[in-house]
């Protein structure tokens, strides 16, 4: 878990952003979401495919220019 101390004199806003940077970096929040409901292993697998399909098709995009 993220945590993020105040120091004196700064702004909430500031200590807000930092803490979603750390949790964003952390993927906790993304963990969370992903276990927010159950995913079957095959499913899991599909989407872990199409995701690195579409990694390896941007990047060859990238290559091409």
């Amino acid at each position: 878990m993220a945590i993020q101390e105040r120091r004196p004199g700064e702004s909430i806003d500031s200590i807000l952003r930092k803490f979603k940077r750390k949790m964003k970096n952390e993927g906790t929040l993304q963990e969370l979401r992903a276990r927010e409901h159950f995913e079957k292993p095959s499913d899991t697998k599909k989407r872990k495919f199409k995701a690195a399909v579409q990694r390896t098709r941007s990047q060859q995009k990238r290559e091409d220019f």
